[in-house]
């Protein structure tokens, strides 16, 4: 099941890391660490295997993969020499990487209009799948985060929304532009990113008429993923936590964007929804987010929990995580495309809360306790994989 991966912002340093380790995958020079599709249970359930896994993609830097590998194994992202060996592979995925087309960058100034725009992103993705013989394409969104997105008429509905790209209009923010082009080309699509992506009634609408699948939002990699295991924890020792603090450090692309304010309106959103809908109730504190230069590829967070216990006790709790995003983050851009050439070759439309377990803000699920989510993974993947 030759499957291709449509990565938007294909040059970025989770993206690279991506095609560095699918290709290291291939040719057996790694184990799949962190890779959740690779488990004993999901053993048996039709995934496209690794060595079935072709990349493309869009983005507005030139710099090619190679260059961006061997920049990630300076900082420590990837095994130094491990670029020189797969220099074949990352030239491949890198040939099929295209400049991201006029009217798709953040704040553009409005030429072409959104329309041409889809227009070109469904012609290179059509293209990518002709020419490389591929049976589907998943089109994942691991590009910079964007503010939410502002409300518009054609958010409404498919119907409201062609008319308005009929009409020369630009309502969607850059996020929805790929995913309403991705379900044009017939592709399924994932957002990585906490921007708004397929979220939004028009797109949803267009993904069930289209018998496409979709999932998102915001991959779940460090100090959420830390939060969906302790704060059920909490809960079902009827243990009440009163605050609970979070100061992330992140240096790269990454805290560049989200040391932008609107920009991070969408990360704080994402990562607050676990803990009220674990525990039950609001509580004090929040997520501060800071922009550390020096820390480059890395990440550092530390998390400060009161709570309190029998006859009133007042208690702590302190965990410092420390991590690399790229690192973390590309096994499951790779899980994710799996499970989507699954939903999609089962027919599935529209969102897939299934995959929940990997989001932070689980389309079409409420549900963040990791424990239940796994188990609602496995569980799908054996029933859509399951012969007819």
């Amino acid at each position: 099941m030759r499957t291709g991966i449509w990565l938007v912002g294909a040059r970025g340093s989770v993206a690279t890391t991506t095609v560095v380790g699918a290709a290291a995958l291939r040719a057996g020079l790694v184990p799949a660490t962190g890779c959740v599709s690779a488990l004993e249970a999901f053993d048996g359930v039709p995934l496209p295997g690794f060595d079935e896994l072709v990349f493309g993609g869009h983005d507005v830097v030139g710099t090619g993969l190679v260059k961006r590998a061997e920049q990630l194994a300076e900082a420590g992202v990837v095994p130094r020499g491990l670029p020189g060996v797969l220099t074949a592979e990352l030239d491949a995925a890198d040939a099929e990487i295209r400049p991201a087309p006029p009217g798709t960058e953040e704040g553009g100034d409005g030429t072409p209009d959104q329309a041409s725009a889809a227009g070109a992103i469904v012609a290179d993705l059509t293209g990518f799948r002709e020419r490389l013989g591929l049976d589907r394409v998943v089109v994942v969104n691991v590009s910079s985060t964007q503010p939410p997105a502002v409300p518009h008429p054609a958010h409404a509905s498919a119907a409201a929304l062609r008319e308005a790209l009929a009409r020369g209009e630009r309502p969607l923010p850059v996020s929805s532009l790929y995913a309403y082009a991705a379900l044009r080309a017939g592709c399924a699509f994932v957002d990585f990113t906490p921007s708004t992506g397929a979220r939004l009634p028009a797109l949803d609408e267009l993904a069930r008429e289209q018998g496409l699948p979709y999932a998102g939002s915001d991959g779940k990699t460090g100090e959420t993923l830390v939060k969906s295991v302790l704060a059920p924890m909490f809960a079902r020792r009827a243990l009440r936590v009163r605050s609970w603090s979070g100061t992330n450090l992140l240096g790269g692309g990454d805290g560049a964007t989200l040391a932008d304010p609107e920009r991070v309106v969408s990360k704080n959103a994402s990562k607050g929804l676990v803990l009220e809908a674990e525990l039950g109730h609001a509580v004090e504190g929040g997520v501060h987010i800071h922009h550390v230069p020096d820390l480059g590829e890395w990440k550092t967070a530390w998390d400060h929990v009161t709570f309190e216990g029998f006859l009133g006790a007042r208690m702590t709790l302190q965990f410092t995580w420390q991590g690399c995003d790229s690192s973390l983050a590309a096994p499951l851009v790779l899980d994710l495309a799996r499970f989507m050439a699954l939903a999609h070759r089962a027919g599935v439309a529209g969102p897939v809360p299934e995959l929940g377990f990997f989001f932070k803000d689980p389309v079409g699920s409420a549900e963040h306790d990791l424990a239940a989510q796994y188990a609602s993974l496995a569980a799908w993947a054996r029933s859509v994989g399951a012969p007819a």
